[in-house]
């Protein structure tokens, strides 16, 4: 077997402390294999570049936090992006998790598992990688060690994301995530289960957010530094229990939990956990990739837009359209269908709308008709029309040509159909007419380029091309970007020392953005 159960009878809290020792003291098994390895590598350069292309543009919460950070210096702490100087590690954690957040188009999981039957449908983001390389830092720990790591933090927010919906309850979905670091962070630094224990316990108690921070017509800086807060509170309750202060024991069963207060047992956790310790079958090879700046529940109309171009060039032209009608799932059609979001006035409200994200990659190609006309297939069409950062500025989300669009597509909601097929995939359809009553349809779209489950796509050419756009933006103007990117995914490789310099490369300095 290569799998821990902690049944929902036991003491989950201590189980999650102690499998997370024993697994990054390699004494459950043989560990992940080496295409687990690759893929975290990969979702951990993708938050990396995300991050410090943020900075780069001074986006205002990571540039606040960051500046925070630097405020706490500790000589035995660790790097916020873009600086060598150390400083507390939970406030290089809440600056580098708010920065790879910020952009809102790191990795994505939909805790779905049906072979095990846990199909909970929490959705929640790789923010979190930056809790390892800071307890790294701290302990001169190497990259093969750090890359394990992330995997174990993976594992357990994506096995939690699997058996239980925060957001039924409206909790925010970073819970499960600062859950992970918790444990991750305190087995890297030593902790005992005990100890972990009681970091679990503390943040439960203390500090569960609301989903609170994603509702109102326009969205705040709360939003996007969600993950990055509650893992500061995460990581400040693992310090605590480390110097011996004792948080409630037993969470997941304590009765007055938030676990046992949105359901209700006979004493028990909501719950079974499995976890996996070895092989290929670990929660994040069902982690999916954004090919480029979009919320994850939009992917597959864009991929059933990109579709129609590459069958039907003709729709490259705006008067010639009378109307696009998307069809997804709940939640799809809640969160990014919500009225409000159909007159987007900031970038956290726009990458939160459905009808601006396919108006703004259509508005790309019909402009980019004449370039695009050669390209052979989707793949090119993600490439060329990658959504950045600067089309969620204020020019881009009030650009004529992009409202003209927007007015012109209904969003609806596509029923049982749909539903029933999500979280397995993202079921979206599209369907352009034109002002003859020529009829464009993508067809029904379940698994769009980045999902985990795609078998068609580049993925790793779709990939490199973000990275080097990223990169372009994170980097001083003339540095060299492969030389990051391939730094980024050397990771597995990387000695104690390098770990240790791993965040301190320049960020260029590009104000203005917001």
């Amino acid at each position: 077997m290569n799998t821990v159960t902690l049944p929902r009878n036991s003491n989950q809290a201590l189980g999650i402390g102690q499998f997370a020792i024993d697994f990054m003291a390699a004494k459950l098994g043989s560990g992940p294999s080496q295409s687990v390895l690759d893929r975290v590598r990969l979702l951990h350069t993708d938050a990396v570049l995300c991050g410090a292309s943020a900075l780069a543009l001074q986006t205002n919460a990571p540039v606040i936090l960051k500046r925070e950070a630097l405020d706490y210096l500790d000589s035995k702490g660790a790097t916020p992006l873009g600086s060598n100087v150390r400083v507390k590690a939970e406030k290089a954690i809440v600056a580098n998790s708010s920065a790879m957040r910020e952009w809102d188009s790191n990795g994505t999981n939909f805790g779905y598992n049906p072979a095990l039957g846990n199909t909970a449908g929490e959705f929640g983001h790789n923010d979190f990688y930056g809790v390892v390389i800071a307890a790294c830092q701290q302990q001169r720990l190497d990259g093969a060690t750090a890359l394990k790591a992330m995997v174990l933090l993976d594992e357990i927010r994506g096995r939690l994301a699997e058996v239980f919906s925060l957001k039924s309850y409206r909790i925010d979905h970073v819970v499960h995530g600062a859950i992970a670091s918790a444990a991750t962070y305190g087995a890297l630094m030593g902790a005992n289960a005990d100890q972990i224990e009681s970091a679990i316990g503390m943040f439960v108690a203390h500090y569960i957010p609301w989903r609170a921070i994603r509702a109102g017509k326009q969205l705040s800086d709360s939003k996007g530094a969600s993950a990055a807060i509650s893992t500061e509170a995460a990581i400040l309750s693992m310090k605590r229990a480390l110097q011996g202060f004792i948080g409630p024991k037993d969470i997941f069963r304590n009765p007055e939990s938030m676990f046992r207060q949105f359901v209700k047992t006979n004493g028990d956790s909501p719950f079974d956990l499995i976890l996996s310790h070895s092989g290929e079958d670990f929660a994040l090879m069902g982690m999916h990739f954004k090919m480029g700046l979009y919320e994850h529940q939009s992917a597959g109309a864009l991929q059933g837009l990109l579709d129609i171009i590459a069958q039907h060039p003709d729709v490259l032209d705006s008067d010639n359209i009378s109307k696009i009608v998307v069809k997804a799932y709940e939640p799809a059609f809640g969160i990014i269908g919500d009225p409000a979001k159909r007159d987007p006035h900031t970038r956290q409200s726009a990458d939160h709308s459905m009808v601006y994200i396919v108006a703004t990659m259509l508005r790309k190609a019909i402009e980019a008709k004449e370039t695009i006309n050669h390209l052979q297939g989707t793949d090119e069409l993600w490439k060329a029309l990658m959504l950045s950062p600067f089309d969620y500025h204020q020019d881009a989300i009030f650009h004529p040509l992009t409202r003209k669009l927007m007015d012109k597509i209904t969003f609806e909601h596509g029923g049982p159909e749909y539903d029933a097929k999500y979280p397995d995939g993202i079921p979206t359809s599209l369907i352009v007419t034109t002002q003859s009553g020529q009829t464009m349809d993508s067809g029904f779209v379940m698994y769009p380029a980045g999902h985990a489950r795609n078998e068609t796509a580049d993925l790793a050419g779709i990939l490199s091309y973000k990275f080097a756009l990223l990169g372009a933006l994170a980097l001083p103007d003339g540095a060299d970007v492969d030389r990051l990117v391939a730094h980024l995914n050397d990771l597995q490789n990387h000695s104690a020392e390098q770990i240790e310099e791993i965040y301190s490369f320049e960020i260029a300095d590009r104000p203005g953005y917001e």
